[in-house]
């Protein structure tokens, strides 16, 4: 072999080595954070929820036809079989192998069978194709060749790039993107998250209709177009024309709806402002571990899956420090590199939910082969949502699945983390220690004296105060407290008077 053909050669044999890992099981685990046997521990409860999510998984060799199938049957789908394909230009071949091993991983999560894949390094996609016209014909033997009916980009396609592959490869070509769409529809089970997933698909859908033939057909110029004169009129409104003004339609509904939502949860967070409750966002990538570490700390009993975004919908739930102070965690939709954009704003009220803490406790997958890379795109996210300025601490958690080796890496990348295992509950205790400190502490000395009529300042005081001493006597609860300057504000009527 010429030297010319040996470095062509290279490049695609380090592609095909890749597609190789990635095919294997155990790579796809790794992609997933952690094998599939990873599984619950006590604190996550009876976990009833798993069994209806299972009820809608995909299923092999179940038709989506109509005939011959049950109304229970109806509810799933058919197993779609996929190809994966990806570029490796400008990132990294670890880059690139990563990303791909994360949308098999995706696909997985969505309900489908990942059969092969291709990975072609140039440095910019095919304007018209994504990828080179060679390798899209290489392409569509892979497709004959396995059976497949999907194929998936690692990336966000054109409209006109999705539709001159289809017309090469003759099958279903999807991106990235509408991966991550299909799984939040699947796990979306609020009456909001609903609607924001709806919203979010409807915006990816506009500017990717398609039609053919008459439904394509324009409305008549010049005068014609206008009532006026002889000749033939237009045939109206197209079909493609009707379909953007229905989805434009809806959107401006859906909207509305989450508008109308909002108020609900800005008075309960408007609640705990007033009860001076601090709130702490626990946000990360996604099955990082969140939502069992929010069961460890607050024996929560959500939802918890080693699937991509099994956690959709946020949930609150009260806690208190070791020394009695009450706090919120809020168990947060997770992240995932390349987020559509879409969804980052149709998600933007369930993400208040950070932008409007004390304190961000940001998970990360001890176990994940990039984890520097996770940090990145959730910092990104965070940033978007207008929560850079809050206190972040790092968690590190899935460690026992981490050798010493691991923790030495983990410990240089971030010095100031903290090593945790929602499932064995190593490093919980530490962790706990450290909210304590780390959640904003009352900082206003009152000595005051409550009437007994006004129990529910005493009790605001309890909730989240130091009380330094406590005396009942004929005039009141008598109280030396460290408290809140809002709190300190609605006591001063009460201050104790000096021959008091």
């Amino acid at each position: 072999m010429i030297p010319d053909e040996e470095a062509t050669a290279q490049p695609a044999n380090q592609g095909e080595a890749v597609i190789d890992r990635i095919l294997r099981r155990g790579a796809r685990a790794a992609a997933l954070g952690a094998d599939s046997d990873h599984g619950h521990s006590d604190s996550d409860g009876d976990q009833f929820d798993l069994e209806d999510r299972s009820a809608l998984r995909r299923v092999s060799g179940l038709s989506t036809e109509l005939e011959d199938i049950t109304e229970v049957e109806y509810r799933q789908l058919r197993l779609e079989k996929v190809l994966l394909i990806g570029l490796w230009g400008e990132q990294t071949l670890q880059d690139a192998e990563n990303s791909l091993r994360e949308l098999a991983a995706l696909a997985e999560t969505a309900g489908s069978e990942v059969l092969d894949g291709l990975l072609q390094r140039r440095a910019h996609p095919d304007p018209a194709t994504y990828l080179g016209k060679g390798k899209t014909q290489e392409l569509r033997q892979m497709v004959i060749a396995t059976g497949a009916d999907t194929v998936i980009a690692d990336t966000e396609l054109a409209p006109s790039q999705r539709r001159a592959l289809e017309d090469v490869v003759k099958v279903k070509v999807i991106d990235r993107t509408a991966v991550i769409l299909d799984i939040f529809a699947q796990h979306a089970k609020s009456r909001e998250g609903k609607a924001q997933v709806e919203l979010a698909q409807l915006e990816y859908l506009l500017p990717r209709l398609r039609g053919w033939g008459e439904s394509m057909s324009r409305q008549a110029g010049g005068q014609a177009a206008g009532g006026v004169g002889m000749g033939p009129r237009g045939p109206g409104e197209t079909k493609i024309e009707l379909d953007r003004r229905r989805i434009n339609t809806r959107m401006a509904k859906l909207r509305k709806q989450i508008i109308a939502m909002k108020p609900a949860r800005e008075t309960k967070r408007a609640n705990r402002k007033k009860n001076a409750v601090p709130s702490v966002a626990i946000a990360g990538y996604t099955n990082a571990g969140k939502s069992s570490l929010l069961n460890r700390i607050t024996s929560a009993g959500v939802l918890v899956e080693n699937a991509l975004f099994a956690t959709l919908d946020p949930t609150v739930r009260k806690t208190q420090t070791p020394d009695g102070r009450e706090y919120t965690l809020a168990d947060t939709v997770g992240f995932v590199r390349n987020l559509p954009h879409q969804l980052v704003e149709a998600f933007r009220s369930t993400l208040e939910e950070i932008g409007d803490s004390d304190l961000i406790v940001h998970v990360v997958d001890a176990s994940h082969p990039d984890p520097s890379s996770q940090i990145a795109t959730v910092r990104d996210v965070i940033g978007e949502v207008g929560a850079s300025d809050i206190p972040e601490l790092i968690v590190f958690n899935k460690i026992d699945l981490a050798d010493e080796t691991m923790r030495l890496a983990l410990r240089g990348l971030e010095p100031t983390s903290i090593f945790v295992s929602a499932r064995s509950g190593e490093g919980i205790e530490e962790l706990q220690d450290l909210l304590a400190r780390l959640i904003p502490e009352p900082n206003v000395k009152v000595t005051v004296v409550v009437p007994y009529s006004r129990g529910d300042l005493v009790s605001r005081i309890h909730l989240n105060s130091r009380i330094v001493s406590l005396e009942y006597i004929e005039e009141g609860t008598k109280i030396t407290a460290m408290v809140k300057p809002e709190l300190a504000s609605d006591l001063a009527v009460f201050t104790v008077i000096d021959q008091l």
